[in-house]
């Protein structure tokens, strides 16, 4: 593949020298006096299982005035910590995510005055369950002391720190791959290295939730996938 090629492909090579900017690093493409070199980009990626989850659970109450809907509120949701607490979660690991009032309004014609009719609170408490198979009795727990919020679930992986090591290896492969095979297109070989960067979006969630009342709510925390990207920069050497 001829570098004209390589360049409508998305590829970067390093050959011209422009006038340096006084931001340009030393031996950055365009600085004088720089080798030619060769850039590229790749990314890796690892699956891992979660062993962690976070629940959201949420009251939210109605009443005609904003102290009896709190009080509805504050019953349902003292409930539903004692349930949460005797599913085997510690209360230090609950807490409240959070804590709205607010009325609702009426409003018959556009020229008239909204009335307010009712208030609403919602009250919204932050579940972290360290092990997975403890989730679904915490939903079911939770909606049958009342609560009527399911805001979230989330799962995550307490240590992901090999998966993302197994993907950022994955993509320096990847780089250093095309970096070489690039030289050899171009009529050299690929010299040292001179800069390696990575940067990573985080865990996605690839994972699957039902929500059923007609049993034990079934739960399929699925995998996490550890993506990270590199950019490397390397000499081009020319010749054979």
């Amino acid at each position: 593949m001829r570098a004209t090629e390589l360049l409508a492909a998305g590829f970067f090579l390093a050959v011209a020298c422009a006038p340096a900017m006084a931001q340009t690093p030393p031996g950055a493409p365009g600085t004088p006096g720089a080798p030619p070199q060769i850039v590229t980009s790749a990314s890796g990626d690892s699956r891992l299982a979660p062993d962690r989850a976070t629940v959201a659970v949420g009251v939210q109450t109605r009443a005609s005035t904003a102290a009896a809907a709190a009080r509805d509120n504050n019953a349902r949701q003292q409930a539903i910590l004692a349930a949460v607490t005797a599913a085997g979660i510690p209360r230090e690991q609950i807490s409240t995510e959070s804590y709205n009032v607010y009325p609702e309004t009426r409003q018959e014609r556009p020229d008239q005055t909204p009335t307010v009719v009712a208030y609403v609170v919602s009250n919204v408490v932050r579940v972290e369950v360290r092990k997975i198979d403890q989730v679904a009795a915490v939903i079911d727990a939770s909606l049958g002391k009342g609560a009527n919020q399911i805001n979230s679930l989330d799962f995550y992986a307490s240590n992901p720190d090999p998966a993302r090591q197994k993907a950022l290896a994955e993509a320096i492969g990847r780089a250093r791959s095309d970096a070489e095979a690039m030289a050899r297109a171009a009529g050299g070989r690929l010299g040292s290295l001179l800069e390696l960067s990575a940067a990573e979006p985080g865990p996605r969630p690839l994972m699957r939730v039902s929500m059923q009342r007609a049993a034990a709510t079934p739960i399929e925390p699925g995998e996490l996938t550890v993506q990270v990207s590199v950019t490397g920069r390397w000499q081009f050497v020319a010749g054979p």
